[in-house]
């Protein structure tokens, strides 16, 4: 933290992590645990994310309805869209939300089978 005097909000936050780095370290003593960084390679991590980003091209589509031919994913992003207005309409917005994520992974992978 920088600053010149510390006020009674910081003082109590840095009591507070003072208090509890303690109860870890007594913990970990009890236990027999001696704390180590994370070793990850970075491929690991970037993997991850292209993994994500990757949309396969096949003869079917998976999505959150079940497979479907590729000649019906257009009908199908319309489907979604009615279901996520509805939803959104009932203030299910968790469920319009997911609406909302498949309907751009579908319209990515339309886009990338029209070319």
């Amino acid at each position: 933290m920088y600053a010149d005097t510390i006020t009674g909000s910081m003082r109590k936050a840095i009591d507070e992590t003072a208090r509890r780095r303690a109860k870890q370290m007594a913990y970990n003593q009890e236990h027999g645990i001696t704390p180590t960084t994370i070793k990850k390679d970075i491929r690991d991590i970037l993997a991850s994310i292209y993994e994500r980003d990757y949309a396969e091209i096949g003869t079917k589509v998976k999505t959150s309805l079940g497979e479907i031919r590729q000649d019906e994913l257009k009908a199908t992003i319309k489907q979604l869209e009615q279901k996520m207005l509805a939803a959104a309409e009932d203030l299910a917005f968790e469920q319009a939300a997911e609406y909302r994520d498949e309907i751009k992974r579908l319209k990515k992978i339309n886009l990338a089978i029209e070319g």
